[in-house]
């Protein structure tokens, strides 16, 4: 077994523990940072199979700033892990019938018949003169870029699906109307001068006069 092999075994075996750590964890910081575990070896494995640029977005994209974005929401959420409990064994049956039946759909489609040496053999190596970034650019951009542009608006409508969702309008809350801001104009729009009543007037006068006022009582 050659160095490159070991290594292969190695970020499989950290990444298959970590996915199952994710689903198996009650705490959902704890699942998060395994989430994280798991890509940071997912991208180690990209770049044995000699995908610098694939293992470099894994790391920076995800790792750096999607699951740091999930960590830190899921520690602000108020989730009740006592509840969280007292569901996980009614949904368990359910839960384990649609896992075997992901896992055979996925034993079915990346199974040793579909996928092997033997229909997709190894490439030959290539000199440090090419850039899989560039090789990648000209697939996603030419022969899908239609399904890279459906995905790219499925993310967008996911995107104001979810600001949406979290958009509250609280009666006690205090917002500016920015449809009102452009609107406005200068004059009695822009500036109201309005006029208090005075309550008493502070000073040495007001001392003095009641103090005149306080002899003549007397």
């Amino acid at each position: 077994m050659g160095f490159e092999k070991f290594l292969f075994y190695v970020f499989a075996a950290i990444t298959l523990y970590s996915s199952g750590m994710v689903i198996t964890r009650r705490n959902p910081v704890h699942a998060v940072l395994y989430l994280v575990l798991a890509f940071i070896s997912s991208a180690a494995l990209w770049i044995l199979l000699e995908a610098e640029f694939l293992g470099i977005v894994l790391v920076l994209v995800y790792v750096g700033a999607v699951m740091v974005l999930f960590l830190f929401v899921v520690m602000m959420l108020d989730i009740e892990i006592d509840a969280l409990r007292a569901g996980f064994i009614r949904y368990l049956p359910l839960g384990a019938v649609i896992a075997v039946v992901l896992a055979l759909e996925i034993f079915l489609v990346v199974g040793p018949g579909h996928f092997g040496l033997q229909h997709f053999p190894k490439p030959p190596p290539v000199g440090s003169e090419f850039s899989n970034t560039e090789a990648l650019g000209l697939l996603l951009y030419t022969v899908y870029v239609y399904p890279f542009e459906i995905a790219a608006v499925i993310l967008l409508v996911a995107i104001i699906a979810a600001i949406r969702l979290t958009l509250r309008h609280r009666p006690v809350s205090k917002y500016l109307d920015p449809a009102a801001q452009v609107r406005v104009k200068k004059g009695p729009d822009r500036i109201r001068i309005v006029q208090m009543p005075t309550e008493g007037v502070a000073g040495p006068t007001a001392s003095a006069g009641a103090g005149a006022k306080q002899e003549s009582t007397e």
